[in-house]
């Protein structure tokens, strides 16, 4: 029976599946919806899973199976990766070898939780690759030469910052905040300032439409924007509506926003000297969806005095990389056995 090598960037917001051979041939959102109490199974998973949220019935569930990048229930994420293999590969149910991106900072039982989830969804071998060390393979940095390359993956659990050189994360910070928190911080916010209720749709809406960490030059336009929401008070809970303000959000991202500045001025000042020069020298690198948050880059580069790029594809970036490794799956089998 002929094997078929899968790489997998399970990430708490998406999940995304690149097949040797193919590419990435899957990116749905890392939702499963279940029936309460378990009964009548799995309803509905990834992209027909999220459109629930927030509108299911009360015998209805719409469940993230992994919480700030890890596993927070079990069955629901065995289920949500057995489902996207067999969309991924037509329906076919080959023996699969699997290469798994994971957070840098995740524990053993962490990992071995992610690995027995993999073979319990059809895997014959599983191996664990940390998220910015294939973020760095997918940007295409030189991760293999005795050079300092710096990445910032911001995903939608996790934060990974981490310095690499000669094949290896020098220096790292795991840090459990994402576009999740981002989103979170936006409910917080209209919920304290305004005394209004809304969901994290509605968030998430309104982070993309007018969602910036830093005042862009040239986009002046984009500064008098406003976003109707539409939401139930806090008292009363009667339905209102408002107008946010791009500054608004500005301020109801700045702590998130500061949090991931000092992760990567953590990293910075535990980087050797030896790195820091190469560094200043090439930059920074920003992938994931955060990346994608206006303004991002130039905060950073301000707070570190080191200029800060935006990778040309932030969102593949991790998948692209795993799937480098899913390329040469056996050099990474003999890697891993000899580490």
């Amino acid at each position: 029976m002929a094997i078929m090598d899968i790489g997998i960037d399970l990430g708490t917001a998406n999940t995304l599946l690149y097949v040797r051979g193919k590419g990435i041939v899957l990116n749905e959102p890392s939702v499963v919806a279940v029936r309460e109490g378990g009964k009548g199974g799995v309803l509905a998973v990834g992209t027909e899973a999220k459109e629930t949220i927030g509108r299911t019935p009360g015998s209805i569930t719409a469940i993230r199976p992994l919480r700030d990048g890890v596993i927070s229930d079990y069955e629901a994420a065995e289920e949500m990766i057995r489902h996207f293999v067999r969309k991924a590969l037509a329906g076919r149910r080959p023996r699969t070898r699997m290469v798994v991106c994971v957070p840098s900072g995740v524990t053993p039982v962490e990992r071995r939780a992610i690995v027995h989830a993999a073979q319990r969804a059809g895997a014959k071998a599983v191996h664990l690759i940390e998220e910015p060390m294939a973020a760095a393979i997918g940007v295409g940095l030189p991760v293999a030469e005795p050079r300092g390359s710096m990445v910032v993956d911001i995903g939608g659990g996790t934060t990974e910052v981490a310095v690499i050189s000669l094949g290896g994360i020098v220096t790292a910070q795991s840090l459990r905040v994402g576009g999740d928190r981002f989103d979170q911080a936006i409910t917080d916010f209209v919920r304290k300032q305004h005394g209004l209720l809304v969901g994290e749709r509605t968030a998430e809406d309104i982070k993309v439409a007018i969602g910036s960490a830093w005042p862009v030059p040239g986009q002046e336009e984009f500064e008098q924007r406003t976003f109707t929401v539409r939401g139930r008070e806090k008292v009363g809970g009667l339905p209102k509506t408002l107008d946010l303000t791009v500054r608004e959000v500005r301020s109801a991202l700045d702590e998130p926003v500061e949090q991931i500045i000092a992760a990567v001025r953590v990293t910075l000042e535990e980087c050797p000297p030896e790195l820091s020069g190469d560094i200043m020298e090439h930059g920074i690198i920003l992938t994931g969806g955060g990346a994608l948050l206006p303004g991002l880059d130039l905060r950073i580069a301000s707070a570190t005095n080191i200029p800060v790029f935006v990778a040309d594809d932030p969102l593949d970036s991790v998948a692209q990389g795993c799937g480098k490794c899913v390329e040469d799956f056996d050099g990474l089998a003999k890697a891993t056995a000899a580490a």
